[in-house]
């Protein structure tokens, strides 16, 4: 008994001393919540419980990759953007905002935002874009039909590029029609922003992407609504002159 009573009071003497050490050391639980005026740091990333990631936010240097179904691919592309990600209950992206803007050694701007919103497992369904480089200022809103991840997943979008830079360029462009043609790729169906000559336009596309309507305000405030064919031919126009 008394070998018990001993080994109980060394037992306890050293929970008393490890109790010590932690409470000097400042060990302590991690806060369950706190409130910032400010808070300065490279990256966030937003999880549940169980440690999936749902929003990144981050600079540029530690912009991460894409991912799917939990799992994170190298984008090295993304590495000139700050930004934040979408991500959704099983692990993939699906949207997000991209930012950057600098001027080169040479004086030339390239400036650009994207904030995109994307279809299951697939590519951007609505995109609000603003680019401004040396060659043109565009600004605007786009709204795409993409096909279900079933019928063409994001793998099978890279399978495609692969397969189209073994072939001569004078077959590229068919191989990518066909494609279209077939439903497997995303298609533009509104677009709404401005115009290389500092107008205004709104078209509407079909399930080609071809535009068929555009309604026009020129930068000295003219007003038209087209009316197109298949092969992008204005069929009928309609202006404040127009006579029915």
């Amino acid at each position: 008994m008394s070998k018990v009573r001993t080994f109980l009071s060394g037992a306890t003497a050293m929970a008393a001393a490890i109790t010590a050490v932690v409470t000097l050391s400042g060990a302590k639980s991690p806060p369950r919540n706190e409130t910032f005026d400010e808070i300065t740091v490279g990256r966030i990333n937003i999880v549940e419980p169980d440690g999936t990631r749902r929003i990144i936010l981050s600079n540029k240097a530690q912009f991460p990759g894409d991912f799917r179904e939990g799992k994170e691919g190298a984008r090295t592309d993304r590495r000139e953007f700050a930004g934040m990600l979408f991500i959704n209950e099983e692990g993939t992206e699906n949207g997000g905002l991209i930012q950057k803007g600098g001027i080169d050694a040479g004086g030339k701007i390239s400036s650009g935002l994207s904030l995109t919103f994307d279809r299951f497992r697939q590519d951007q369904t609505l995109q609000l874009i603003s680019e401004d480089n040396a060659n043109r200022h565009m600004s605007g809103l786009r709204v795409n039909d993409v096909p279900s991840y079933v019928i063409t997943s994001m793998e099978d979008l890279n399978r495609f590029s692969e397969e189209s830079k073994k072939l001569p360029d004078a077959e590229q462009r068919q191989y990518w029609k066909n494609l279209s043609d077939a439903g497997r790729l995303s298609q533009n169906r509104i677009w709404l922003g401005n115009t290389g000559s500092k107008g205004a336009s709104l078209q509407l596309k079909d399930a080609k992407g071809r535009t068929r309507m555009q309604l026009l305000v020129a930068a000295d405030g003219k007003a038209e609504i087209q009316m197109l064919d298949e092969q992008g031919k204005v069929m009928k126009s309609i202006t404040p002159d127009s006579k029915e």
